[in-house]
């Protein structure tokens, strides 16, 4: 199965904490696909996991990358950067 793969930097005020984490994981468990978050250290943890991502502890212009894979990835991880990298 391919992997697709997105780097962004969070733009997020609140940055991956609480809400934000709440609603990014709520989308990444409605997917098929399956959804990691690393930072740049390498630390790798589920998207669907809210305590997961908030040992994270991603701040706003903190770089994060998404990976995903499933019948899913693309429109998961283009809903998820929403979240985290809002316009």
């Amino acid at each position: 199965m391919t992997v697709v793969e997105r780097r962004l930097v969070v733009t997020e005020e609140a940055g991956l904490h609480a809400r934000p984490a709440a609603a990014f994981a709520q989308t990444a468990a409605r997917a098929a696909a399956e959804v990691t978050v690393a930072r740049e250290d390498g630390t790798e943890v589920p998207a669907r996991s809210v305590l997961s991502l908030m040992t994270l502890n991603i701040r706003c212009g903190d770089a994060i990358v998404l990976r995903a894979s499933g019948t899913d990835a693309e429109s998961t991880l283009d809903a998820l950067a929403r979240i985290a990298a809002p316009a």
